[in-house]
């Protein structure tokens, strides 16, 4: 087979052996996750949209696949070099934050719900199909969806889809053999939160996330948040009334 145009690596067919792909695997928490999975001796096929990023990562990936989750073509064609996973971690994301809630930015609400929702229905079509039986799909989605941030419209309406989707995933995959891990990082310190200009508290690094997430998978939870002494105070403050934390909320963001 032609070796396509998506893959980095001299192979250009992914052999079956013990596999984990993981999206958005360039920086942030997908970087930490690669990094961390290939100490381990696992072999990693590492995906993210720029080439450029994945060009410098270190040689030990079994692929690099270069795509843009909202490309339905570039996806599908890299999926074509891969024969089996037996970790599928859907990491990509995006976030753009409302600023005038009253003068709503529909672009900015568009791109982020493409990004982070939408582009599972492809990944999901492309790779599901080959994970093994026995098998995890794992989604990153994120801790705000615990609690309606301010400015998070888009971003926490992106993730709390996620939620919906990998929990009803869960079930329905059970027939065939597939856990189903849902992720809820803290802040973590990332490029998409080097933006952030608020206290973020209890942030953690990207290495420290990738800990995290392989010690739940390893584990097969079907549920990892982290860090928990944020976690579990979202938990406690969505037992209030709603204008109780956004009072909280309102004066940090």
């Amino acid at each position: 087979m032609a070796e396509s145009k998506h893959t980095l690596s001299n192979d250009s067919v992914i052999s079956e052996s013990k596999t984990v792909l993981i999206t958005g695997a360039s920086s942030g928490i997908g970087l930490a996750l690669y990094n961390h999975y290939i100490s381990l001796g696992y072999n990693v096929i590492c995906c993210g949209r720029d080439i450029s990023k994945l060009e410098k990562l270190n040689t030990n990936a079994q692929a690099k696949l270069a795509f843009d989750v909202n490309d339905i073509d570039s996806v599908n064609e890299a999926a074509k070099t891969i024969i089996a996973i037996d970790i599928l971690i859907l990491n990509a994301g995006t976030c753009e934050y409302i600023d005038d809630a009253k003068n709503f930015n529909g672009q900015a609400f568009r791109n982020v719900i493409s990004t982070n929702l939408l582009s599972m229905g492809v990944l999901l079509e492309s790779f599901l199909p080959k994970v093994k039986r026995g098998g995890q799909l794992a989604f990153v989605s994120s801790s705000a969806t615990i609690l309606p941030f301010p400015r998070a419209e888009a971003y926490g309406a992106s993730k709390a889809g996620v939620d919906y989707l990998a929990n009803s995933l869960r079930s329905d995959l059970k027939k065939d053999g597939i856990n189903v891990c849902l992720i809820h990082p803290g802040f973590v310190k990332t490029p998409l939160t080097d933006k952030n200009t608020f206290s973020m508290p209890f942030i953690i690094t990207p290495e420290q996330a990738a800990v995290r997430i392989y010690k739940g998978l390893k584990q097969n939870k079907q549920y990892v948040h982290f860090p928990k002494r944020l976690t579990l105070l979202l938990k406690f403050l969505s037992l209030f009334p709603q204008k109780f934390s956004n009072s909280l909320l309102a004066k940090d963001v």
